[in-house]
């Protein structure tokens, strides 16, 4: 799923449309691709444990063995049971892309759309189109996924992509199928369920679990299991067995 921008970072900043990282975070200058992170003021802000709306910035690892041992007792309560068919399943069951207006999550009615709100959620030294409060021209992002700092802009749209942390023909065919408009509309715009990340890796990752696709970044899948986890439990959808046992495995069980 793709993002997009509008002018070149010098135009904004002549045009005095400059901010520092969005209103969720202060900016702080890049750090070298691939730091370690914890907390909500680390590179790749904030550990899941401590974010379980989505709202705050990014994914960081998850390295003790306190946290590791909390990730599991998370992923431990997810459900398990056999994929379903994708029979009946489009992109538009979820409502349009990117929509301002769904109930009850997070972000959202403030006049700018879901990607917007999650590329500001996790930019950093983020600048605007012109005349715009809302939609992003450039930003740097320190992507959980592969450690990499990426300089966006909009010649390179597609450099960063927002990831569905669980995505959402997989939704579809855990249960989702059975759900109303409202519901499917919720969780493909739910900030929980949505991380800003190199495009290439999110095209590589389609609609797989766990047990097939998993960050490149050795550091983050813990991260990465326990999010999963997270959605899987606010909206009460089942993951495969080896799904599970995948998780469970990169938090150390």
């Amino acid at each position: 799923m793709f993002c997009g921008g509008a002018v070149v970072l010098s135009l904004a900043v002549l045009q005095g449309c400059r901010v520092e990282a969005g209103d969720l975070s202060s900016a702080s200058s890049a750090p070298a691709a691939g730091t370690d992170a914890t907390g909500s003021g680390g590179s790749y802000g904030a550990s899941p444990l401590d974010n379980p709306d989505g709202t705050k910035r990014g994914l960081a690892p998850l390295t003790s063995d306190a946290d590791k041992k909390a990730a599991r007792k998370i992923i431990d309560k997810v459900a398990t049971k056999g994929r379903g068919p994708k029979t009946g399943y489009a992109r538009d069951k979820f409502g349009y892309a990117w929509k301002d207006t769904v109930q009850g999550v997070a972000l959202a009615r403030n006049g700018c759309d879901t990607r917007n709100d999650v590329l500001k959620r996790d930019g950093q030294d983020v600048t605007y189109r012109a005349g715009s409060d809302c939609v992003l021209a450039s930003m740097t992002l320190h992507d959980p996924y592969t450690g990499k700092t990426i300089e966006w802009r909009k010649q390179k749209a597609t450099a960063i992509q927002i990831d569905h942390v669980m995505p959402l023909s997989y939704d579809w065919q855990m249960g989702a199928a059975h759900w109303d408009t409202s519901k499917r509309e919720q969780i493909a715009n739910d900030p929980l369920n949505l991380i800003p990340v190199d495009g290439p890796q999110n095209g590589s990752k389609g609609d797989s679990g766990p047990a097939s696709w998993l960050p490149p970044s050795k550091q983050i899948r813990c991260s990465y299991a326990v999010r999963f986890a997270q959605v899987s439990l606010k909206y009460e959808l089942p993951v495969t067995t080896d799904d599970k046992r995948t998780m469970l495995a990169q938090c150390g069980g």
